[in-house]
């Protein structure tokens, strides 16, 4: 501000008006007096201040960040949790600027690629409607490549069954469909799941005559994603990412044994602690439980 008084007001005259008659830009000022002029300038916060400082919720994210079992996860997670475990009310874009600020944000998780026009018609609205199966490969150093096959609800993204092996068969894939099947259609009788579709890729597994006629067995429809366009059958696949950020990438496994030790692992903690976003940020088990007491209520 200037020294000079205003006669008028009483007041000092204003930077703006100053460097209008001395004919500088404002920026000339301030680079004179740095130290000074940044502190009067420096924006401050609007409005009351948050019950719960910056400082003290960026310790809270790094405690949320160490206590989950899972690597990798995005603000929205992590939002969530402190709601509801913590009791920890602020917004989800304060937690997202705190994370960015001090580099906890996932390297991985960002939107690649131009949206397609059928992105998110493949979620459904209720469970056993359609399921998605994909496979999988992981390099070990006895056996050399292992196969892992899943299969997923598209209403929950539940891992509803899974299988390990040496070879990608079409009997091997088929064993992922059928512990599902058995899991939630109570037995693997003709017929027994009928009005399920199941979404899957042109793998030559999935085009044996073997891996069709027994699906249509159980009564399943068969649903083919996209030639080329994995996105098509993207609760599948999203599933097998997550399983190999989480389990598979940065390990060696010696052998077979190793790899279904730790998909099953896997699989049980995804199921039962993993936050679905489009459920509430509620894990698949928690999805499908809170379902059931509601029918029975």
């Amino acid at each position: 501000m200037s020294a000079v008084v205003s006669p008028t007001t009483g007041r000092p005259y204003g930077v703006a008006l100053v460097c209008g008659v001395w004919d500088v830009p404002r920026s000339t000022y301030y680079a004179q007096a740095p130290g000074e002029a940044a502190e009067a300038t420096k924006p401050k916060r609007r409005g009351p201040q948050p019950k719960i400082s910056d400082e003290a919720l960026l310790a809270a994210i790094q405690h949320d960040l160490e206590r989950s079992p899972f690597v990798g996860e995005g603000h929205r997670k992590v939002h969530a949790r402190l709601r509801v475990l913590d009791k920890i009310r602020v917004s989800r874009t304060r937690a997202l600027r705190l994370m960015r600020e001090n580099n906890l944000l996932s390297p991985h998780r960002s939107r690649q690629g131009e949206a397609k026009v059928h992105d998110g018609t493949i979620i459904t609205d209720e469970p056993n409607v359609m399921w998605g199966t994909d496979g999988a490969k992981v390099f070990t150093l006895d056996d050399g490549w292992v196969w892992i096959f899943s299969t997923v609800e598209h209403w929950n993204a539940e891992c509803v069954g899974w299988h390990v092996c040496k070879h990608g068969s079409r009997f091997n894939a088929l064993e992922a469909v059928k512990l599902g099947v058995e899991k939630h259609f109570g037995s693997v009788d003709g017929d027994v799941a009928r009005g399920l579709s199941l979404r899957m890729d042109h793998g030559s597994q999935y085009l044996s005559d073997h891996f069709r006629n027994q699906i249509r067995y159980w009564g399943i429809t068969a649903s083919w994603a996209f030639v080329e366009e994995p996105q098509t059958n993207g609760v599948a696949e999203r599933f097998n990412r997550t399983l190999k950020e989480q389990t598979i990438f940065g390990r060696i496994f010696r052998n077979v044994e190793e790899v279904r030790t730790a998909v099953q692992a896997f699989v049980e903690s995804y199921n039962r602690e993993w936050l679905i976003e489009k459920m509430g940020f509620r894990s698949p088990v928690q999805t499908r439980r809170e379902r059931a007491l509601a029918q029975a209520a």
